[in-house]
């Protein structure tokens, strides 16, 4: 019973939530329709334009295989380093020297500028796909790996302790200790990245790549189709939305034992 009021509550206060998400848009949205009355239609296109754009991207073949393949470069690039990262972290974190040695490098690494390794990128390879992977590869890589190494180093020594009690082999440590105290940690650093990478990939696109949604953002500009850029990049807010909802309702089935609102509970006793 405590755990369906828990679940009931759950789903209200998300209703409430994205209700609450409606107004501000709402506001927006009439805002720029308001400025379409003091700017000429290639400044500030209306509303009703913006929607007509919008449904000529998801209705014509060519625009949707375009925005395909942003969204598979994100996830291919993201998955990759996600996996290197786990796989660097896990490893450093048998070896105090091996972990500072990466985290010097990987912070390194965190402080070159996006553009700069689209620089490099452009300098080192001719294939377009293959520049586009290394730049959100080599940009979400450090993050993944910096953000797995703190979850790792955040488990309880105490319960490090308790589980050598038990003789456990590393692999059994790893998959009965470790990997679930870091869980909360991954799709956190998921729902992070994911934004920044998609970010990056836009980038990336503008240089060299005659597919993707970073060239319907370039060819909007040289067309000075001001409609054509705001839907392309409604679209891609869209996918960031829909791909983070996809995140949380895993983590909360997942991660379903964590209480909600432990705090909002606590205050209103």
């Amino acid at each position: 019973m405590e755990g369906e009021r828990t679940a009931a509550r759950a789903f209200t206060r998300t209703l409430v939530e994205r209700k609450k998400m409606i107004y501000p848009l709402l506001t927006v949205v009439l805002f720029w329709q308001f400025l379409t009355l003091f700017f000429p239609a290639y400044l500030v296109p209306s509303i009703p334009t913006i929607a007509r754009e919008l449904a000529r991207i998801f209705t014509d073949w060519l625009l949707i295989v375009n925005y395909l393949a942003t969204i598979y470069r994100v996830v291919l690039a993201l998955t990759v380093s996600f996996l290197v990262g786990s796989v660097l972290s896990i490893a450093a974190s048998y070896s105090p020297p091996a972990r500072d040695f990466l985290l010097t490098i990987l912070h390194f690494m965190m402080g070159v500028p996006a553009l700069s390794w689209v620089v490099i990128a452009v300098i080192w390879f001719s294939h377009v796909e293959l520049r586009i992977f290394y730049i959100v590869f080599v940009t979400s890589l450090p993050m993944f790996t910096v953000q797995l190494d703190d979850g790792i180093r955040a488990v309880h020594k105490d319960l490090i302790e308790m589980m050598r009690l038990f003789r456990p082999t590393r692999r059994q440590l790893l998959l009965k200790l470790i990997l679930p105290s870091i869980l909360p940690i991954m799709f956190t650093g998921w729902k992070i990245n994911l934004g920044y990478a998609t970010r990056v990939v836009i980038v990336a696109e503008l240089v060299g790549a005659t597919l993707g949604v970073g060239n319907q953002l370039l060819i909007a500009q040289e067309l000075f189709r001001m409609e054509a850029a705001i839907a392309w990049t409604l679209v891609l807010v869209l996918f960031l939305l829909v791909s983070q909802q996809i995140i949380i309702q895993i983590e909360n089935y997942v991660l379903r034992y964590r209480p909600v609102g432990v705090l909002a509970e606590v205050g209103s006793r």
